[in-house]
């Protein structure tokens, strides 16, 4: 990709632009590597735009708990059960350690695998048995914050998306803003929501974040957290338990789509392809 850049005389600046907010890499390593990865998402995002109107990006009405709800219907189609407020007490392994099933409380549920997010399997916790199936491998701070106007200088867009990259501010890792408002129905009217967030790279989070939260004008109040992001340490395949990555600083769920086509290839072995269902006219 670099011999790209050279050949076309793109500055420093443009660069970042195109590799981190066009083509959301995490970081410059796509620079050495060969430049057709890095073009089609070039393509993907312009084509996203094209389709789309002002955005490449479209976000669910009523908030991201639209996702799992349409899991949920789509799971019941198929026979599936989706439970809320089941807490898990223990993750059932045979002898050789294989998976057998999940229990609450004195219940069991019995199946071949099972796929969850780390912090069903050890999180922050002891290790079960001598059996360490995630590892903290960096920590996220995030800001969300409320506005009573428009991120300023955005047209007074009603949804946007703002990436600082890192060689912007000095840092190894993007700066991420993203917001929205009542137009989403996630919050009432003349009132936005803003969430700031990246990978803490040094012992005082919320300072790496001020120049997110410089670009958000006055900020009617904000609440900070900073999370540890968990990695599993095994495939899953030998023991039938799939574990998923923590959610990162991203705020365009590229690293998620990601993970979820990483279990799947996992789970089946076979690359995850989704293809346009066809839908049944009935007469």
């Amino acid at each position: 990709m670099k011999t790209v850049y050279e050949k076309f005389g793109l500055e420093p600046g443009t660069q970042d632009f195109i590799g981190h907010a066009m083509a959301l890499y995490l970081d410059d390593d796509y620079i050495t590597k060969p430049a057709r990865p890095a073009y089609d998402r070039i393509v993907l995002y312009t084509s996203s735009m094209a389709r789309y109107g002002k955005s490449p990006y479209i976000y669910p009405l009523y908030g991201l708990g639209e996702l799992p709800q349409s899991f949920a219907r789509l799971s019941a189609i198929y026979g599936g059960t989706y439970m809320l407020d089941k807490p898990i007490d223990e993750i059932v392994t045979d002898a050789d350690g294989k998976f057998v099933g999940v229990r609450s409380g004195n219940e069991t549920v019995k199946a071949k695998q099972v796929i969850g997010d780390p912090s069903y399997f050890g999180a922050g916790k002891e290790a079960e048995g001598g059996k360490l199936r995630v590892v903290e491998d960096a920590r996220v701070v995030r800001a969300i914050c409320i506005l009573k106007h428009p991120i300023p200088g955005t047209d007074d867009s009603d949804s946007v998306q703002v990436i600082v990259p890192q060689n912007q501010v000095n840092r190894r890792n993007d700066i991420y803003i993203a917001m929205v408002s009542s137009t989403h129905n996630v919050c009432a009217k003349g009132i936005y929501i803003a969430i700031v967030s990246t990978i803490v790279e040094t012992s005082r989070p919320e300072q790496e974040i001020i120049p997110g939260l410089q670009l958000l004008g006055p900020i009617y109040d904000k609440f900070v957290t900073v999370s540890p992001l968990y990695t599993p340490v095994t495939t899953g395949e030998a023991d039938n338990i799939f574990i998923t990555h923590s959610y990162d600083a991203t705020s365009h769920f590229e690293t998620v789509i990601e993970d979820v086509h990483d279990v799947w290839k996992r789970v089946t072995g076979k690359e995850l392809v989704l293809k346009k269902r066809e839908v049944e006219v009935q007469e």
